[in-house]
This record gives structure tokens, C-alpha cells and sequence, in this order.
């Protein structure tokens, strides 16, 4: 287990350590959510919102080539030879 001790600020914002950061993914412009838990406050990255990412993809105007999926596998296999 990792712990870390951090100051609060005066606006009550903390940094989170680079160690938490890199672990878990999240960067500048990340989303965390906060859970309370008793006396205990926890920080964790969202899960994907999967419509989401298809309406901004639908929104910027930009095709989307269809693949089959066996050409997907075929393609992906090449990848790594």
C-alpha cells in the first residue's frame, strides 16, 4: 500500500502525488470522482462513457471506415510479427 501525506491549500485543493497520477492514469484536464466513505474520502478515475465518446466522435464531422472483423484481427496480427 501506498500513503502520502499532503497540505491543504486554502481553497482547499490538494495535489495529488505523481506517484497516484502515473499509476492510475489521469493528467492535466482529467476527471476524478470523489466518494466519501465514513470518515474516508476516496479518489478515482471514471470509467468510460462509451456514448459520449461516440457522440464527439459523431459530432466532429469525420468519417469512420467499417472494418470487418476479420479484417480488424488480420490487421492487428501484422501489428505484432
Amino acid at each position: 500500500m501506498i500513503e502520502e501525506e499532503m497540505k491543504v491549500g486554502p481553497k482547499g485543493q490538494v495535489v495529488i502525488p505523481k506517484v497516484f497520477r502515473k499509476n492510475i492514469g489521469i493528467g492535466p484536464g482529467s476527471k476524478v470522482i470523489f466518494e466519501l466513505r465514513g470518515n474516508e474520502l476516496l479518489i478515482k478515475k471514471p470509467g468510460i462513457d462509451a456514448v459520449k465518446v461516440f457522440e464527439r466522435i459523431a459530432k466532429s464531422g469525420r468519417p469512420v471506415k467499417r472494418i470487418e472483423p476479420h479484417e480488424y484481427v488480420e490487421e492487428l496480427e501484422g501489428r505484432f510479427k
